[in-house]
């Protein structure tokens, strides 16, 4: 199986179970500086922001972080082999309709934009009442020809941003990293214990 191939079979649903070995072997490949790596798929605009949103999503802390498994590069990656025409074309335009949005409120380019003033933006369109919550979620469930005119625009900008939120978590917790450092794991299995309380097994288990 070659690596396009490979990488289809990781998306082609939530829910879909693949080989533990196989999405290693994708983010492994993804070990380049996080500032300095060269986008295949993503403009520079775009690289800016889904590294900023990234950080934001699964920020560092006594554990690592979406940046130090180098989930921007995974993104640009699995956007270039992996993505529908239709996908790539709402996450672009979701990402500029962003930008432009992230322009209106600070009156800088989104290039200049700090994590701090990328984070306000993100908040704004995230902490919303419950019932709005749901309206988007819902949205999202619509195919883009049955999305009228007025509504086009919050429905792409929210394909960007569950993309990227979507993408930050899948590949983080299919990291080897965190698979090894953050989740239990133990590639060599002991003996079966059933009916364990749940407050006893800790991490889940990545392995």
């Amino acid at each position: 199986m070659n690596r396009r191939t490979a990488l289809k079979n990781l998306t082609l649903s939530l829910g879909y179970v693949v080989s533990a070995p196989t999405i290693f072997n994708v983010l492994s490949s993804c070990k380049s500086d996080v500032v300095t790596w060269k986008s295949v798929f993503l403009s520079e605009g775009e690289k800016h922001m889904v590294t900023h949103l990234v950080d934001i999503i699964i920020p560092a802390s006594n554990i690592p972080g979406g940046l130090d498994v180098n989930i921007p590069e995974f993104l640009d990656r699995m956007y270039l082999d992996v993505e529908t025409k239709l996908k790539k074309n709402q996450f672009q335009k979701g990402a500029a309709i962003f930008a432009e949005s992230f322009q209106k409120k600070t009156g800088k380019d989104i290039l200049k934009g700090s994590k701090e003033e990328i984070l306000t933006l993100f908040e704004m369109y995230f902490k919303l009442p419950e019932e709005k919550q749901e309206e988007i979620i819902e949205n999202q469930r619509v195919k883009e020809s049955k999305i009228t005119a007025s509504e086009k625009s919050n429905y792409l900008l929210y394909k960007f941003l569950f993309s990227v939120r979507y993408y930050s978590l899948f590949g983080y917790f299919s990291s080897e990293k965190v698979g090894k450092e953050v989740l239990n794991y133990d590639p060599v299995p002991g003996v079966y214990h059933g009916c364990v309380p749940l407050d006893e097994i800790g991490n889940a288990w990545s392995l």
